[in-house]
């Protein structure tokens, strides 16, 4: 085994295949990450590993956000290898690369990675980041809703954030599929101009004029809702 750092084409426009899917719903927890061998360079965690008897050398990029960016490369020819990301492309030869990949994939995911009650990437992700940077952890307070959680500061215990499985419904979005929202508290004047009923929602379960809640789909993007949380927790402050 051996890391890394060099840049990594993005090759998303073909269609991936196998564990792409199982990684994409994880979260990896860092320290597990540098012990399996990654490499750290701009916040980004690279790994690279050799495969089919050393004539490929699968690479393997983690941004900070925890996104996903691999290829498989020639190590003779110094150039990718993208028929095995392309799922119309078949043959045994094809197959073992992709089989070769799983395997490494499944251990990555198996050393590194968090299983959770929570399905969707921004949930974990937040799990996550609340963690890291506050030491703090997601409380299960209700028996009858495990999934749900809530998260509070250390030196007064208020809650700064919620993570909820709701229905679509009940934030005023159409059916009644069950998804994940985050509620956070906000500034009441902001609140009033930002909630719109698209990326921004009237709280759920919490007073409407000093919380919001977001759907965690992407709407939102992740590092949006960093930001939140942390304006979150210096507003419990008081």
């Amino acid at each position: 085994m051996i890391a890394s750092t060099e840049r990594l084409k993005d090759g998303r426009k073909s269609r991936q295949f196998g564990m792409d899917t199982v990684l994409d719903k994880c979260v990896f927890e860092s320290e597990k990450l540098l012990q399996f061998g990654f490499a750290v360079q701009d916040g980004a965690f690279y790994y690279a590993h050799r495969i089919m008897q050393g004539r490929f050398e699968l690479r393997i990029m983690i941004n900070d956000a925890g996104k996903i960016k691999w290829d498989v490369w020639d190590v003779e020819t110094e150039d990718t290898y993208p028929l095995v990301k392309i799922t119309t492309v078949c043959g045994a030869f094809v197959g073992k690369v992709r089989m070769a990949c799983d395997e490494v994939f499944r251990e990555i995911v198996e050393q590194c990675g968090r299983s959770d009650v929570f399905k969707s990437k921004q949930a974990l992700l937040i799990k996550n980041y609340v963690r890291e940077r506050y030491g703090d952890e997601f409380e299960y307070l209700w028996e009858k809703t495990p999934e749900n959680a809530v998260f509070r500061r250390k030196d007064n215990q208020k809650w700064y954030g919620a993570v909820l499985t709701v229905k679509r419904d009940r934030i005023g979005l159409k059916g009644e599929e069950k998804i994940e929202v985050l509620d956070l508290r906000g500034k009441p004047e902001e609140i009033a101009q930002i909630v719109d009923g698209e990326r921004y929602f009237p709280a759920y379960h919490m007073n409407k004029k000093s919380w919001l809640t977001i759907c965690l789909d992407g709407r939102v993007n992740i590092a949006e809702i960093y930001r939140r949380i942390d304006e979150s927790y210096q507003l419990a402050k008081k």
